[in-house]
């Protein structure tokens, strides 16, 4: 195997890693949105469905975030993008030794955390609210429009670094041969210097619009009581998530992709057209300048587009033809006979355990070799049988047990007879025989606390 050949190879096995860890995911969680699991995932797979999106389509809450997202989004391309062009032009503008301070204080936005950004828009407009005696529910307070003011404050330079990209490659001498030419600056302006940023407003309108729809840090202080797609997202995650999601993450990825190939196909078209033009321009025959209007049909960009849409019409129509009720019906039949098996073989182990565990039986040992566990060092004190015979019990044989042993009498119901002074049977005090209440026999006694207040009896 040769160096080249080796070469290719890590070089190909480099591309499909890539773009394996890049599209992965989407692909991953593409697939979930069509399977019937309650919870997304791709395996075990159960049915092929397309329910997932009625149940996207009937999502208030998140449809309604989606809604402001795009609004949201649209507000704020029209004022990002102009305030991105203005500073681009400014800094074309002003002398070369003010330009390095002047583009540090327009770009330092994008260093500020979106967090900060949008506390500082919250307070700040707040404060002009209080200023001014607004109430509520003026746009002082408008969770839409501050948060197009803050996502504006960082979006802009983004949109201002694409202009300057474009205006590095532009001459000054096409404005100023149209000035000497007798054309105002406006004129000056939409005729020579907007064709020549046509391409940048487009990248940057498209890039202040996917900033804006994808940000959240900025927006979960500017949005106050309302919501976005992403907030809604956020809070969905946080309790819990369903398929509709993947399904709505399947239906940006599909609008993604046909925007890219409308945007290439129309790229490849007017290029197709300029080159068209030139020949024909320089004499060339017709069927010369027909196949060059022609190029843009071999475009991979339209196979591409072709071929999603032949997979959009194929999925749903499977997804319709496919009985999903009836194949729901077996997915929960099959749950329901595997919870059964694993809950019987649980029994079938925690019988085999017990059975392992359970000591002999009292007949085939007797009782005063039970021990409790942890009793060892007492010796036979918590046998079952050491309170046999203890108060007069007889044995199997009929005959009273009277052997002395130490603990013989320690709970027998009559040790606190006489302690109280009285004799049960007749009930007379302690003081008519004093020699028996000696030590604290006595001690709780009814007649201890008389003649102590100086009563009688």
């Amino acid at each position: 195997m040769t160096s080249q050949r080796i070469l290719r190879i890590a070089v190909w096995s480099y591309i499909i890693l890539f773009f394996g860890y890049l599209f992965g995911p989407l692909i991953l969680m593409s697939l979930t949105a069509f399977n019937s699991a309650a919870f997304p995932r791709v395996s075990p797979w159960e049915c092929f469905t397309i329910e997932w999106f009625d149940v996207l389509r009937q999502d208030d809450k998140l449809m309604a975030g989606l809604r402001h997202s795009l609004v949201i989004g649209l507000g704020v391309v029209l004022v990002a993008v102009p305030l991105g062009l203005a500073g681009a032009l400014m800094l074309t503008q002003v002398s070369q030794r003010v330009r390095p301070i002047y583009y540090t204080i327009v770009v330092s936005p994008i260093l500020v955390p979106g967090v900060v950004l949008g506390i500082s828009t919250l307070i700040f407009w707040d404060r002009l609210g209080v200023m001014f005696d607004a109430s509520y529910q003026s746009w002082f307070y408008d969770g839409t429009f501050l948060t197009i003011v803050g996502q504006s404050t960082f979006i802009s330079a983004y949109s201002m670094l694409v202009f300057i990209a474009r205006l590095q490659r532009f001459d000054p001498a096409l404005e100023e041969a149209a000035l000497d030419l007798g054309a105002t600056h406006v004129q000056a302006f939409r005729k020579v210097m907007l064709p020549f940023l046509k391409p940048a407003i487009g990248s940057a309108a498209v890039l202040a619009f996917l900033a804006s729809f994808e940000n959240y840090n900025t927006t979960v202080f500017t949005i106050v009581s309302e919501s976005t797609l992403t907030t809604v997202l956020a809070s969905k995650v946080r309790y819990g998530i369903n398929p509709s999601i993947s399904a709505l993450a399947v239906v940006i990825v599909v609008l993604t992709l046909i925007g890219a190939v409308a945007h290439e196909v129309y790229k490849r078209r007017e290029q197709a057209a300029e080159r068209a033009a030139t020949l024909e321009a320089g004499g060339a025959d017709m069927a010369t300048v027909n196949k060059a209007r022609a190029g843009a049909i071999g475009n991979p960009a339209v196979a591409v587009m072709l071929l999603v849409f032949v997979a959009g019409l194929g999925t749903v129509y499977f997804a319709g033809t496919v009985g999903v009720d009836e194949c729901k019906v077996q997915v929960t039949e099959q749950k329901r006979r595997l919870a059964e098996e694993r809950i019987q073989a649980l029994r079938e182990k925690r019988k085999a355990q017990r059975e392992a565990n359970q000591p002999t039986t009292p007949e085939a040992r007797p009782s005063s070799d039970v021990k409790a566990k942890g009793s060892e060092g007492y010796g036979g004190i918590f046998a079952p049988d050491n309170l046999k015979g203890r108060a007069g019990e007889t044995d199997p044989a009929g005959e009273t047990k009277d052997e002395p042993r130490a603990d013989q009498g320690l709970f027998s119901p009559g040790n606190l007879t006489g302690q109280t002074g009285a004799d049960p049977k007749d009930g007379d005090p302690a003081e008519d025989d004093p020699e028996e209440a000696q030590g604290y026999q006595n001690l709780f006694s009814p007649n201890n606390l008389r003649e102590q207040s100086g009563g009688g009896q």
